[in-house]
């Protein structure tokens, strides 16, 4: 951080919001918390277009506004904040901004002593470049000064910064800063922290991308070793990967309010503002436009597939997520449709046997999920799950429920290794017994982990990959099918 000339004390600092103050924006805030509320809103807001921009601000204003509490704050740009207040300096909130929004953050900080922002009901002009620069200026004139000082973040911010005795640069990119570095070289700088590949990773859970593994199922189901079949499930691995990623970006927009209320999740890249929304939008719109590419390639059938998988998952983010029981039942479709989709892909037929253990099985760890959700929720002595549709006292409903669907999913591979299917697959299907005890015991010990609180909220199936346990789980059920395929 670089230092300015000092100033007297009663210099006025007019502060940006939007970039500045906070490291998202409260409109594209607003947008979201608009369309995650229905997602027609969407049209709404392209009605209002026409009304310009401070019109726009207006309409979406009084729809609504997000909390100011759970916004993401440039935390050491706050501290500087505070300490200016503490000696005396005042501070105004200058942003382009509805001028509600603006009062209701600057309310919250306690360390600003006037507001400005767009008001359409008043002159109707929205507050930024030149605008805002003679808004300043006059405010700063009412009360007796005729110097003032400037915190922006953005290119627009320029304009505003050639009118100030001080100039401070927040979050802004080095071009911006270099520009206003060259007008004046004393600016203050509180430095951008550049974004990262590990944080666009984050963003788009590339982890999870593990669960897509599933898609494989089929192929080593029917004992294929084709490699044209291999291929094609690949190509279809990564199509899901990156049609799952875009609609985690999707989730995580909609989903911001309960996430910056997380002890975890608050911490994900959408949520702490690592990454701003327009990029998380434009970054998903691509990934989905190449999974779709990739899909087609593999054939029409799969394309379809994938719709239904991107359909479903959307409403999940938008609606079906805050629906009790509904909730678990998609998720655990979800998982089995990657198995279905590997089928399609790689041609293969699927077998019912197959798809019967699945529903029961990601139905178990789907229960898991929540009851690790509600397990926190009883630790932090609250009693509802924000944006589910859970309360604490259901957690011993949602264990009864988890525990019996996967032991169910455990009686069905008992009966299928004693079904044709498995006689006519299997070199020795009787060796497939030595599984149902291995499977059982796996599923016994993470819903044990869960009530121990062992799993800290975390997916079932994450846990299960840093889990030696869990791998050699897989190793030995591995092991048990090549033994009943070709024998010892």
């Amino acid at each position: 951080m670089t230092h300015p000339a000092t100033l007297p004390d009663t210099c006025p600092l007019y502060v940006d919001l939007d970039g500045t103050l906070t490291l998202s924006d409260t409109l594209h805030e607003s947008a979201m918390l608009f369309v995650r509320r229905n997602p027609l809103n969407l049209l709404r807001m392209l009605a209002w277009l026409p009304s310009g921009k401070a019109g726009f601000k207006q309409r979406l204003a009084d729809a609504v506004r997000p909390d100011p509490a759970h916004l993401p704050y440039h935390e050491a740009f706050v501290d500087h904040l505070r300490a200016e207040h503490a000696r005396g300096r005042p501070l105004v909130l200058a942003s382009a901004a509805d001028a509600r929004i603006v009062r209701e953050v600057a309310d919250h900080l306690g360390v600003f002593d006037d507001t400005i922002g767009t008001n359409a009901q008043g002159d109707g002009v929205n507050l930024s470049r030149a605008n805002k620069r003679a808004a300043i200026d006059a405010h700063a004139r009412a009360h007796g000064h005729t110097a003032w000082a400037y915190a922006g973040n953005s290119r627009d911010d320029l304009e505003v910064w050639a009118g100030s005795a001080q100039a401070i640069a927040v979050n802004a990119p080095s071009g911006v800063v270099a520009s206003l570095q060259r007008e004046q070289p004393s600016a203050q700088v509180f430095e951008r922290k550049p974004l990262s590949l590990k944080t666009v990773l984050r963003a788009i859970r590339l982890k999870q991308w593990s669960k897509n593994g599933l898609l494989f199922v089929p192929l080593l189901a029917a004992h294929s070793l084709d490699p044209a079949l291999w291929g094609a499930v690949l190509i279809a691995f990564i199509a899901f990967g990156l049609c799952a990623s875009a609609t985690y970006l999707v989730n995580d927009l909609l989903d911001l309010p309960n996430d910056r209320a997380h002890r975890i999740k608050r911490h994900r890249p959408l949520a702490s503002g690592a990454i701003g929304i327009v990029p998380a939008v434009l970054l998903g719109a691509v990934m989905l436009a190449l999974a779709f590419v990739l899909a087609f390639q593999v054939s029409t059938a799969f394309a379809v597939v994938l719709l239904a998988y991107t359909v479903t998952t959307l409403a999940y983010s938008l609606v079906l997520k805050r629906l009790a029981l509904i909730d678990v039942l998609v998720l655990s479709g979800l998982y089995t449709l990657r198995i279905g989709a590997g089928a399609v892909a790689s041609g293969v037929d699927l077998s019912n046997w197959l798809l019967a253990i699945s529903i029961f099985l990601f139905l178990s760890l789907a229960l898991i999920k929540r009851c690790a959700e509600l397990e926190e929720l009883e630790d932090e002595d609250r009693t509802l799950a924000p944006g589910r549709g859970y309360q604490a006292r259901d957690l011993a409903s949602l264990r009864a429920m988890g525990m019996a669907s996967g032991f169910l999913s455990v009686m069905v591979l008992a009966l299928y290794i004693d079904s044709q299917n498995s006689q006519k697959l299997y070199a020795h299907p009787d060796a497939l017994w030595l599984a149902a005890p291995v499977l059982l015991l796996w599923i016994m010990r993470i819903w044990l982990k869960t009530g121990r609180r062992e799993l800290h909220g975390e997916d079932p199936l994450q846990f299960a990959l840093k889990d030696p346990f869990s791998w050699v789980t897989l190793l030995v059920m591995g092991g048990i099918g090549l033994v009943a395929t070709v024998g010892l």
